[in-house]
Formats: C-alpha cells, structure tokens, sequence
C-alpha cells in the first residue's frame, strides 16, 4: 500500500532526538513491507522558509504537502502532530486523491487544553482519529467526521533493545525523567520519595531536582543502567493513558511504577507493571522490589516480554493501517479486544 505520513521527524535534530512514536510508527509500516513517503512539516516549513524561520515557511510547507500528496498518489495518509498543516489542506488532499482514507494520531493528554482543542479540529476532516488515551475517554470528541480509536506506545526492538531484567549491576536504583511542570504536581511525589528513600536506595532524577536532563543517547544509557523506573504522569486517571516513558522503561527490561487510576490491570497481564494509588504505597512497593531481586527480574521480565511480543511496532503499524482501512483484523490486539 502506498502511505503518506505526514510527522515531525525532528530531521534537524541531527540524531540528537527523543526517542519518538511517529517514528516508531513510520519504521513499523516500512518492515509491514508498505510504501511509505515521510513528509516532515516543520522541517520543510524551515527548509523553505527566508532565513530558515520556520513560521515564514507554513504557508509553503501546505503547498509542498499538496505537491506530495499530488505525485504520490497515496491511498492512506497518516497525519501525526503536525499544526503547520490546515485542515483546509487536508480537505484539498482528499480533492485531489479521490477515494484516499486521512487519518490522525495524537499522543498528547487530553488534560492539556490546546490539545484536546486540536483532536476536536482534527476530528472534523479525519476518516479516523487515533489517540493514546483509552476511547471510554475520547467521546467528548463524537459526532464530527472521525471515528475515534485508542492507540499504545508501541516499543520497536531496534530501539527499546536492552534487556536490564537481567542485570544484577546499576549506577541507578530508580529512575524518573521528566522536564515539564505544567498540569502536574508529581514533583511533590518525587520529592516525598526522596526524603522516604533518599538513604534505601539510589533515585535518578534527570530533568528535575537541578540535575541535567538526557536525551538520545545519554537517555538511551540511563535507562540501560537504571534497575526501576517510574512512570509518574503530570495527570492520573485517565483510561489507558500514558506517556511514552512506560514503554521505553518496560521495554528495556525496567520494572515501571505506575498508578492503578488508568486501569492497566485490565490491559497488561498479572505480575508486570506494579500499580499503586498513593505515595505511601508507591515507597513501600519501591523498597519490596528493591530488597526482592529475584521478583524484580521476574515482573520487569514479564512486562518486557508483553510489551515486545503484543505492542511491538509492527503490530502497532498494521493495526493503525487495518482499522484505517476498516478491514478485518490480522492479530487480535490486545488494546482492540
């Protein structure tokens, strides 16, 4: 199938990069065996604008995408974050590929307010709207043109690739990342935790506290020398929302942390991520795993195993694809039961 996507590649990054879904996604449909042409808004915004001013470059990033769209002829188009491109642009891409599916995907909470203002307007031209919040959550956003589907971090094996469930050496016990303070207030729990286990165990906190933040290979070899992680979101409760770094934490082989309110229990299989409801449980569950080598290898192994075998990429690439083009089920997704 030829497939247009339409992401931020973060192309002039230079290989400095987070480690990013829409990539992910863009690998899986390549190794699905899928054509794929990749359009990078904002870096051809950049590329094409005056000086390399990228908002100078909108305008003409649209028409390059129209360009694109015209001489590639997809029959499915992938829209991922992407707000330099109008939805009035996606309408005259549908003009001229008649029969062509458009679909979206967003990764973003939903308690962040221009975000859920950008899945409501994505959901008037899309066929699809894919978000990684469970879709008990997303009918706020029924009755437009979208149909409305829940989608995992997916882990991809190239990338998530260590395996620490089997190490017995770390620099870190446990390790949480995090830049934003924004709609959130788990610093105070990362701090509680400090002054709980600050003498039990080694806490690495980059992005926080005053230490330097990591990225792309530096997060890469924190996470292959951190034991836990710990999945703390700047919101609780949300059906099956998550952010990103579960699945890069699980999928390296750390056991995650994570809270009980957004129901993964139903999700995940028994004994692989480690749910709580308070701090005070979170601590006592933190110091049991750490003192229990032998149940952390266990769990974190399970977690890891789950997440390679039934959220690897390629299932997440041809699931977007099938419930795109509303044909039948290749796999039984778990996330699709």
């Amino acid at each position: 199938m030829r497939i247009l996507h339409v992401s931020h590649q973060q192309l002039r990054k230079y290989g400095y990069l987070r480690v990013d879904w829409g990539l992910k996604l863009y690998y899986g449909l390549i190794k699905n065996d899928h054509h794929v042409q990749a359009f990078s808004d904002r870096d051809v915004a950049a590329f094409e604008a005056p000086f390399g001013i990228r908002d100078l470059g909108k305008k003409k990033a649209n028409q390059r995408l129209l360009q694109t769209t015209e001489a590639y002829q997809p029959e499915l188009i992938i829209v991922g974050h992407c707000d330099i491109i109008s939805n009035q642009t996606i309408s005259e891409m549908r003009r001229l590929c008649p029969g062509v599916v458009i679909v979206g995907c967003n990764n973003d909470p939903l308690f962040v307010p221009e975000n859920s203002a950008k899945i409501e307007h994505r959901c008037e031209v899309m066929d699809a709207m894919f978000v990684s919040t469970g879709e008990r959550e997303l009918q706020r956003y029924a009755g437009k043109r979208a149909r409305l589907l829940h989608m995992p971090n997916p882990v991809d094996p190239a990338v998530e690739s260590f395996d620490v469930s089997q190490q017995s050496d770390f620099e870190h016990d446990l390790i949480f990342c995090s830049k934003s303070e924004a709609h959130t207030n788990r610093g105070q729990i990362v701090s509680q935790l400090r002054d709980s286990l600050g003498d039990k165990l080694r806490l690495y906190t980059p992005g926080s506290f005053g230490v330097a933040g990591v990225w792309g290979r530096d997060y890469d070899q924190a996470l292959a020398q951190s034991k836990m992680g710990l999945n703390l979101n700047r919101q609780e409760g949300l059906h099956w929302y998550s952010s990103a770094r579960m699945a890069q934490m699980a999928g390296n082989g750390l056991l995650v942390f994570t809270h009980a309110g957004a129901e993964f229990d139903s999700l995940f299989p028994d004994e692989s991520l480690v749910y709580f409801n308070s701090t005070e449980e979170l601590a006592a569950q933190v110091l049991e795993f750490h003192q229990d080598d032998a149940k952390r290898r266990h769990w974190a192994a399970n977690g890891r195993a789950f997440f390679h075998r039934e959220m690897n990429n390629k299932l997440f690439a041809q699931y977007i694809v099938e419930a795109s083009m509303q044909v039948p089920y290749s796999h039984n997704y778990v996330w699709a039961s």
